[in-house]
């Protein structure tokens, strides 16, 4: 039984967050996934260790939980024999529970995930050609009730620690088999390429896009995401990295000085009336001022442009004049811009239908023909509610006892055709 109640967030105010870096766990030991190394020091310091050894342990462990993935204390070679039951019995090293693991017929992969005080949430892993993109979510349900989307309408709960988003991150690569092989002599050790394993679909790029607004957890995503940029740890270039809002306006500056990953914006309207409607933080943080702050955006260059996301739905954000629109504010602002057009992926009970193709080609060509690029968005997932705003957890449409059925009818399949 979840032990949070839902937080409460009164009309158009940001939410207060739950203050909580770590899940407390039943048996009494600490989650290590999600501290930073200089926690992990601290925390073996008080369990006993003097300063010197603490320092050492932690630099070993983080080592081996962010580099090599392992989930067993037991599996550290380099640490001696007598000290993995000490560290075992001290601490844990977690993931998020599967609850369910669904695969599109586009390679696209969907996980029904469970926190360890039995909440559960979404993250999509989408195969390219070129690189493999994780979906990661920062909160259980979402407070901005974006009338496209479905995940905003689930009420939301609480925000996910840093190491139950890291431990997203840390899921996939599980599941991609990207993890070094072998054993390890030393921190030193030179690791042969041939050793990493995968299904050819590497984890290359990740974006803070699944269920919640990753501003209204900005501690816990930072801390989480300092982790995947940590050399010493997943060492993912932030360049590969991208935050989305929906126009959480004052924290916007500080996501680009204190983690520095590129920027998505949830625009989806070019005027304050389908904005609000479509988008209700435009009623908190309009579109002028969220156009400046992107413009104020650090590092934000030709370089490194912003991208703004706008989903297309039929007849009302989809005509000629909104594409104009949409072109004069960006010129209008000197933005360094992309846009994504994305076709409405549909779900049940949404308000509005998904723009004809013919409308999303014309209104991608009034944009790239003014110097924009807008690009439109292949749907991935839809078979699985996997793609762009089709996030809700199932726990929501399917009862636990249907997905045990479903488990059992899917072994028993599998055991008939061994």
């Amino acid at each position: 039984m979840a032990d949070t109640t839902l937080m409460s967030i009164p009309g158009q105010v940001d939410p207060v967050p739950v203050a909580r870096d770590i899940t407390p766990r039943t048996d009494g030991r600490i989650d290590l996934i999600g501290l930073p190394k200089d926690r992990i020091r601290e925390l073996f310091a008080e369990a006993g260790l003097d300063a010197k050894q603490a320092k050492l342990r932690a630099k070993q462990v983080f080592h081996w939980l962010y580099h090599r993935g392992v989930t067993d204390f037991a599996a550290m070679t380099d640490i001696a024999k007598t000290m993995r039951p000490w560290l075992a019995e001290r601490f844990y090293i977690g993931r998020p529970d599967v609850v369910e693991a669904q695969h599109s017929t586009d390679g696209t992969r969907k996980w029904l995930l469970r926190t360890s005080d039995g909440h559960e949430f979404e993250m999509v892993f989408i195969p390219d050609a070129d690189r493999g993109t994780l979906c990661v979510s920062s909160q259980v349900g979402c407070t901005l009730n974006c009338r496209f989307c479905h995940t905003g309408t689930m009420k939301l709960v609480r925000n996910l620690t840093p190491g139950e988003i890291v431990g997203q991150v840390l899921l996939a690569r599980d599941s991609l088999g990207e993890w070094p092989k072998g054993s390890m002599a030393g921190l030193d050790e030179v690791e042969d390429s041939a050793e990493y394993t995968s299904d050819g679909r590497l984890l290359t790029n990740i974006v803070m896009m699944g269920m919640g607004e990753p501003l209204y957890n900005f501690d816990n995503v930072k801390g989480a995401l300092k982790l995947v940029m940590d050399g010493d740890g997943l060492a993912l270039s932030k360049r590969r990295i991208t935050l989305s809002t929906s126009g959480v306006v004052p924290a916007m500056a500080r996501c680009g000085e204190e983690i520095g990953v590129n920027l998505a914006v949830s625009l989806h309207a070019v005027t304050k009336e389908i904005r609000d409607e479509i988008v209700p933080l435009n009623k908190k943080y309009g579109i002028e001022e969220l156009l400046q702050a992107c413009a104020d955006y650090p590092g934000a260059s030709n370089a490194r442009r912003i991208t703004f996301e706008y989903v297309m739905l039929k007849d009302k954000n989809d005509s000629d004049e909104h594409a104009h629109e949409l072109v004069r504010l960006l010129k209008q602002y000197d933005l360094p811009a992309k846009v994504n057009l994305i076709p409405f992926n549909p779900w049940p009970g949404a308000a509005y239908e998904c723009s004809t193709p013919e409308r999303v080609k014309r209104f991608s060509e009034i944009v790239f023909e003014h110097g924009i690029s807008a690009p439109v968005r292949t749907p991935r997932g839809r078979d699985i509610d996997a793609a762009c705003g089709q996030l809700k957890t199932a726990a929501e449409k399917k009862s636990r006892a249907q997905r045990d059925r479903e488990a059992a009818a899917a072994e028993a399949t599998e055991a008939a055709a061994g």
